[in-house]
């Protein structure tokens, strides 16, 4: 067999993957970790809220006595870059069922002080708990077929350090949404795409943090162009997810004042609603 072809055949495991070793933190003492965030996951220079998020939410889930995000709450307070970090973690409340705590990750200055990144509040749970009982009137978004998307791949060869975490996604994006790509915006807040990590780990919960906030910018689909910083970001995930990759709605409603909001949908390939978020982000007219 090519060496290529070898490799595709070997999917990392949960727990094995590049996902879980740069999510990966080690205990200082009882509620604080330390870890050395990768520039794998970066954006042109600053690190993807998505993977912040699931960071935290690992911490979250060493701290908290269940074991799985039901609500996370973040705040972004100032961007990240890769490098050393603190994630400190408090228990609010426990309970049978949910168990509350807030996280906040820092970094350090030119002079050696502490600066707040990003502050969280979740809820945590048991999903293989929850029962089968469900009522819904939403629907899986009507995707092209894989091979008839389009990823990063396909595209011109991008600038050095401007997009290190397409590196580590498989994402190929529904053709109407692209058209910003080719210099034709639909105008329309939409992205939709398929969505996995290049070396074939399936998705677990704290997966689904970071698919939340992977796709592009809905801002460049309206014709904006530029970083997109996130102000706030609320994941609410429903179920533990089947194997297989993801499939990722984004849509955006009203942009005003320079702000926008964002809701996403994750859905798995047994066809459940795995996930949804909201964020509120910046833009600049």
């Amino acid at each position: 067999m090519p060496e290529a072809a070898s490799a595709q055949a070997i999917r990392a495991a949960i727990g094995d993957s590049e996902f879980d070793r740069d999510t990966a933190l080690t205990a200082r003492e009882p509620g604080v970790y330390d870890i050395d965030l990768s520039a794998g996951w970066t954006i042109t220079n600053a690190v993807n809220g998505g993977y912040l998020l699931a960071v935290l939410g690992r911490a979250l889930a060493d701290a908290l006595p269940h074991p799985d995000p039901f609500t996370v709450s973040a705040h972004y307070l100032t961007a990240s870059q890769p490098g050393p970090a603190v994630v400190r973690t408090e228990t609010v409340r426990t309970g049978r069922t949910l168990s509350t705590g807030q996280a906040s990750l820092f970094q350090f200055d030119e002079q050696g002080n502490e600066v707040e990144r990003i502050r969280v509040l979740a809820s945590y749970g048991d999903l293989d708990s929850l029962p089968d009982d469900v009522r819904t009137t939403a629907a899986p978004p009507a995707l092209p077929p894989m091979d008839q998307c389009f990823g990063p791949e396909d595209g011109p060869a991008p600038v050095d350090g401007s997009s290190e975490i397409a590196g580590r996604l498989m994402l190929k994006l529904d053709p109407s949404t692209l058209g910003w790509a080719l210099g034709k915006p639909s105008g329309k807040g939409e992205m939709r795409g398929w969505f996995g990590l290049a070396d074939g780990r399936d998705p677990d919960p704290l997966a689904l943090l970071l698919a939340v906030d992977a796709l592009p910018p809905t801002a460049f689909e309206m014709g904006l162009t530029g970083w997109v910083p996130t102000v706030e970001l609320t994941v609410h995930i429903r179920c533990r997810p089947a194997p297989g990759p993801l499939r990722v709605s984004i849509t955006t409603r009203n942009l005003a004042g320079g702000f926008l909001e964002e809701d996403a949908e994750v859905w798995d390939s047994a066809g459940r609603l795995v996930a949804q978020s909201r964020q509120l982000a910046r833009v600049r007219l």
